[in-house]
C-alpha cells in the first residue's frame, strides 16, 4: 500500500507539473502536440522492446484509437480553456468535472453502479466546482467545461479498451494513438510550424511528454498495489496542487476561495470513489 501511495503522489504531481508547463507556454496548442508526439513516440518504442522480449502485450488497439482520435478536440479545448482563465480555476474545473462526468457517463454508458456514500460525493464535487465556478466568468468556466466533457468521454472509452487489455500496454497503446491523431491534425493545419516548434522546445516538450506519459503508466502500476479507488483518489489530490501552484507559482489571485473550492472537490473525489 506505501508503494501505491508514492506512485499515486508521484503521478498527481507530474500531471499537474506538465498542465503548468503548457499553461505557460506561449503556444499551447503546439506545446500539447509536441508533447504527445514526443510521449507516443516513447511509448511505441517501449512496445516495441516489450514485444521483442516478450511477445506483443494484449491491447485493444481498437479503443484506443477511438480514444486516441478523441485526443485532438482535448488539444484544442484544453488550449482554449487555459488561454482564456487561470490556471488555478481551470485545472480543478477540468479534472473535477471530467472525473464527475465519468462516473456518471459509466452509469449511463457502462451500467455501472452508484451508491449512496458515491453520490454524496458526486454532490461535493457539484458544490466545490459551484464555488470555484462562482468567482469566474462563464467564458473561463464554460471552456474549462467543456474540457471536462472531453475528459469524461474519453475516460469511458479507456474504461472499455482497459478491461480488455493489458493496462500498462493500453497506456503505451493510448499514447501512440493520440500522438497520431494530433499529429495527423497539426500536419493538416500548421505543417510548417511542426520541426521549428520541435527545434525549438525540445527540452520543454520532452519533459512535459515524459511528466505525461510516466503520470498515467505510475498509476497502471499503482492499480496492482492496491485498490482503483484508493489510486484514484489520491491521483486527483493534483487539483489542490495546481490550486496552490497557481498562486505561488503564476501569481494568480483569489487563491483562498481556489484552494477551498478545489479542497472540497478533492473530499467529494475521495467519497466518491471510496463508496464504489
Amino acid at each position: 500500500m506505501l508503494l501505491a501511495t508514492a506512485l499515486a503522489l508521484i503521478a498527481a504531481v507530474l500531471h499537474a507539473s506538465w498542465n503548468i508547463s503548457v499553461k505557460q507556454s506561449g503556444d499551447k496548442r503546439l506545446a500539447l502536440w509536441g508533447q504527445f508526439a514526443i510521449g507516443g513516440a516513447l511509448s511505441g518504442v517501449v512496445i516495441l522492446i516489450w514485444t521483442m522480449i516478450s511477445g506483443a502485450p494484449q491491447v485493444a488497439w481498437g479503443w484506443a484509437a477511438v480514444s486516441g482520435a478523441t485526443h485532438t478536440p482535448y488539444i484544442l479545448l484544453l488550449s482554449r480553456a487555459y488561454d482564456r482563465g487561470d490556471f488555478s480555476m481551470s485545472y480543478p474545473i477540468v479534472r473535477g468535472g471530467g472525473a464527475l462526468a465519468a462516473a456518471l457517463g459509466g452509469v449511463l454508458i457502462l451500467h455501472d453502479t452508484i451508491s449512496f456514500v458515491s453520490a454524496f460525493g458526486i454532490l461535493l464535487v457539484v458544490a466545490g466546482l459551484l464555488v470555484l465556478a462562482s468567482s469566474g466568468s462563464w467564458h473561463v468556466v464554460g471552456a474549462a467545461l467543456s474540457v471536462a466533457t472531453s475528459i469524461a468521454v474519453y475516460s469511458v472509452v479507456d474504461a472499455h479498451g482497459t478491461r480488455q487489455s493489458n493496462a500498462i500496454g493500453y497506456a503505451l497503446a493510448l499514447n501512440v494513438c493520440a500522438a497520431a491523431s494530433t499529429s495527423l491534425w497539426v500536419a493538416s493545419t500548421r505543417r510548417t510550424e511542426m520541426v521549428p516548434a520541435i527545434k525549438n522546445n525540445w527540452k520543454r516538450f520532452g519533459l512535459a511528454g515524459i511528466a505525461s506519459t510516466a503520470a498515467y503508466t505510475l498509476i497502471m502500476i499503482a492499480y496492482q498495489h492496491a485498490p482503483v479507488g484508493y489510486v484514484a483518489a489520491l491521483r486527483e489530490s493534483s487539483v489542490v496542487l495546481a490550486a496552490f501552484a497557481g498562486w505561488k507559482m503564476l501569481d494568480e489571485g483569489d487563491h483562498r476561495r481556489r484552494i477551498t473550492s478545489a479542497a472540497i472537490v478533492l473530499v467529494g473525489l475521495v467519497v466518491l470513489v471510496a463508496g464504489g
